[in-house]
């Protein structure tokens, strides 16, 4: 049986943008800055819940029988054109990944190898194609779609995502790229369950493939 396709902690404001404009190297949500990912880093004192809450629950399902990952260029590097050898992505000498790493690039550049476990690929290719390679390379384990926004949606647009774990951050954008352009009755294809979260506004929607 192949490995379910998995979207997990995926954070969108409350207009529904995954990311902001102005996207750069040192700020690479752009204008949203941390102001979406403030829910899973909080303290206890900040707001954030305690280490068995609902949302260091649904942070650890992050990496749960995960064997890959797919994700899209801007999420390795903001830039465009051909990736730069020397950018290593914004991970340091170690990406927490730990498993092979498929980046989707129209400007494909040797693999990657990284120190524990993980080994980007640069490729070229569609959504189909991308998914078939990752399940190949996760072995026994699911794949993990890690982003960004259009590249959620594009696997999103060929009906190849079986989980998706959506957290809205209690937060306006007003501009950047938003996830639901496009989606609609997205219901139809998945059954919802939105749990609120340990930290105040915060609402996690647990979407899962119908049949």
């Amino acid at each position: 049986m192949a490995g379910r396709l998995r979207v997990h902690s995926f954070t969108v404001s409350l207009d529904g943008f995954g990311t902001g404009e102005g996207l750069t190297d040192d700020e690479p949500f752009g204008h949203a800055g941390e102001r979406l990912h403030t829910w899973m880093f909080a303290s206890p004192e900040e707001g954030g819940g305690p280490p068995d809450g609902v949302d260091a629950r649904m942070k650890a399902a992050h990496w749960d029988g995960i064997g890959a990952e797919i994700m899209g260029r801007r999420k390795f590097h903001v830039g465009t054109g051909p990736i730069p050898d020397e950018w290593h992505g914004f991970w340091g000498s170690e990406p927490p990944f730990h498993t092979p790493v498929i980046v989707l690039t129209h400007h494909p550049r040797p693999d990657l190898v990284m120190e524990g476990g993980t080994t980007f690929h640069f490729l070229d290719v569609t959504p189909e194609e991308a998914l078939e390679r990752a399940r190949a390379l996760a072995g026994d384990g699911d794949v993990r779609l890690g982003g960004g926004t259009e590249t959620v949606r594009s696997f999103l647009d060929a009906d190849l995502v079986d989980e998706l774990h959506l957290v809205v951050a209690p937060v306006v954008l007003g501009r950047g790229q938003r996830l639901w352009d496009g989606q609609e009755a997205l219901e139809e294809r998945f059954a919802i369950e939105a749990v609120a979260g340990d930290y105040p506004g915060v609402t996690h929607l647990l979407l899962t493939r119908r049949g």
